[in-house]
């Protein structure tokens, strides 16, 4: 009893996260600002397509090359797309680079070398919000719809969307930013769908069955998971990588529970150049050898919607001159000392 009342009275000092190092993978050339959607290809190069609202509304969309290194190779115009452009992907069965046209509602067949581009996806509905996408074993392609609330699925060849699942909670409930239903990937066995809801801050888990991965009831998977999870991607042992926009930061979180096994990142200021140092508005993300790559869209919500939709990172962003992808090492460090609650509200613990 001596020894555990010495035990009690004894500080326990507990680790933080290992956040690890932020790193510059890439500058944007000039004029090129807010990238946003991130991709490789098989041999590592690096495809970034950009939310140009530095840019006339006419404007059509650009797509960013570099090489695996982070050096800039080509800057592609897409034909026929807005400037308004989320997310891309190469569809593992035929190949094609498809990009998410947010402003236009559509899905492009993009040529990444001429831009040429031809509409591979269309949907209905009022004001659709196309976000996020992401593929199964047989080229289905699958993109949420972050208003309305919903995953659209097409089949390889393309051609008018069907609903997939429509539910609330993939919906956006609060502000800001109005943004619902967003990155989205399937674990390894493909049993499920993880969809991070960027404006509830929650990562809703939907069960698959079947061949035809037929979707079951969406649950919500966690709760509070970081400020605004964005993108979502998830490794080889199924945990889900979720880069937070507004708290600048990966998540990693076990499949089972949801309980967090790693922070990764941070924001650090603005350079001298005008570059943010770290993450700003942690936005997509990838796996890219033995780094994770993020987009940093760094952008003033409130200065192009309006100052009731401004964010934490907004007079940050309006600093910004220079655009960039970082980097961080794809590893998960020894977090905090896990252990340490149960050990103080059990303190026998403490004599095992």
């Amino acid at each position: 009893m001596l020894t555990l009342l010495m035990l009690l009275a004894t500080p326990l000092a507990a680790k933080a996260w290992e956040r690890g190092k932020v790193e510059t993978f890439a500058t944007l050339p000039p004029g090129e600002e807010h990238p946003e959607g991130i991709t490789i290809d098989r041999e590592g190069n690096v495809y970034v397509v950009t939310v140009a609202v530095n840019k006339p509304k006419t404007s059509e969309g650009t797509l960013n090359v570099f090489d695996p290194d982070g050096k800039h190779l080509r800057t592609v115009q897409i034909k026929g797309s807005s400037r308004l452009l989320l997310d891309v992907g190469f569809n593992p069965r035929t190949g094609k680079l498809l990009v998410v046209d947010y402003q236009a509602a559509k899905v492009l067949s993009v040529d990444p070398n001429t831009g040429v581009s031809s509409v591979f996806m269309t949907v209905t509905g009022k004001n659709p919000g196309l976000d996020g996408m992401t593929f199964d074993a047989a080229g289905n392609v699958y993109v949420t719809d972050a208003h309305q609330g919903m995953i659209w699925k097409i089949g390889p060849g393309g051609g008018e969307g069907l609903v997939w699942v429509k539910s609330p909670l993939l919906s956006p409930t609060r502000p800001a930013p109005r943004i619902g239903a967003n990155g989205l990937a399937f674990n390894n066995e493909r049993t499920a769908l993880f969809v991070a809801n960027t404006a509830n801050d929650t990562i809703v888990k939907i069960p698959v069955t079947g061949s035809t991965l037929e979707p079951g009831t969406p649950e919500v998977f966690v709760n509070r998971a970081g400020g605004g999870p964005d993108g979502l991607i998830i490794d080889e042992h199924d945990n889900i990588w979720t880069a937070c926009n507004q708290s600048n930061e990966i998540l990693v979180l076990e499949p089972t529970q949801g309980r967090v096994i790693a922070k990764l990142g941070d924001f650090g200021g603005i350079d001298r150049d005008g570059a943010p140092v770290g993450f700003l508005w942690s936005n997509s993300l990838v796996f890219h050898g033995e780094d994770v790559l993020v987009t940093n869209l760094s952008l003033d919500l409130g200065a192009v919607i309006s100052q009731n939709e401004r964010t934490i990172d907004g007079p940050w962003a309006h600093q910004v001159k220079r655009h960039t992808i970082a980097k961080i090492k794809k590893r998960i460090p020894e977090g905090p000392d896990l252990d340490l609650a149960a050990r103080q509200q059990d303190p026998v613990a403490l004599l095992h």
